[in-house]
């Protein structure tokens, strides 16, 4: 029988529009993600580096934009957090552990708490036995260690925990990890019909 479930948070339940973003950084002339980039953006989701070492990376690509665009146009990706989404996470955290475990950095976070306002971000965390950020572990999914990190810490069985992620390479390590998955399909499934999922061990 589960127990625990752990989150993820980006597609789970705050919508990303990365089509947006991508869009808003080829207005500031940037064609798009290059290796560069990437390589920066998991030392940043790691906290490795600061936010202005991360947008000055960005200069070297379009030195004419400010780090205002910058910041704009990194948080274009961040969406709506639908009210239902909430109100069925309030429900569950009356049955269930519940835990965040999310790859994120400090301004999307930002960006998330200013949008969706202090009440709105208050009742979303109070839901959560303990929420995790990335950045603020120093490691990201898919890296065994940080599935491992929270087993330890909360002493949990990985067969009675459940994780819900949209990136089957998440999943499928915490699936070798022992866990319980559900590779939630973005565009089709929603959370909130958790328990409709008849392959899930409820």
């Amino acid at each position: 029988m589960i127990n625990t479930i752990i989150f993820d948070f980006g597609d789970v339940f705050i919508n990303l529009e990365k089509e947006a973003s991508i869009q808003a950084f080829k207005k500031l002339g940037l064609s798009g993600p290059n290796e560069d980039l990437l390589k920066i953006n998991d030392l940043f989701e790691k906290g490795k580096i600061s936010e202005m070492q991360f947008i000055e990376t960005f200069f070297k690509y379009i030195p004419n934009a400010t780090v205002h665009d910058i910041r704009h146009a990194w948080n274009a990706s961040i969406g709506e957090f639908p009210l239902h989404r909430l109100e069925f996470l309030q429900m569950l955290c009356t049955r269930y552990r519940l835990f965040l475990l999310t790859n994120t950095d400090s301004i999307h976070i930002s960006r998330f708490e200013h949008k969706v306002g202090m009440s709105f971000y208050s009742d979303f965390y109070r839901c959560f036995e303990k929420v995790y950020y990335s950045y603020e572990m120093g490691m990201r999914k898919p890296d065994p260690e940080i599935f491992n990190t929270l087993i330890r810490k909360h002493d949990l069985s990985p067969k009675r925990t459940l994780f819900v992620d949209d990136k089957k390479s998440n999943t499928d390590v915490a699936e070798s990890l022992g866990l319980h998955v559900w590779n939630l399909q973005v565009g089709t499934d929603d959370v909130v019909n958790l328990f409709e999922q008849k392959h899930l061990p409820f």
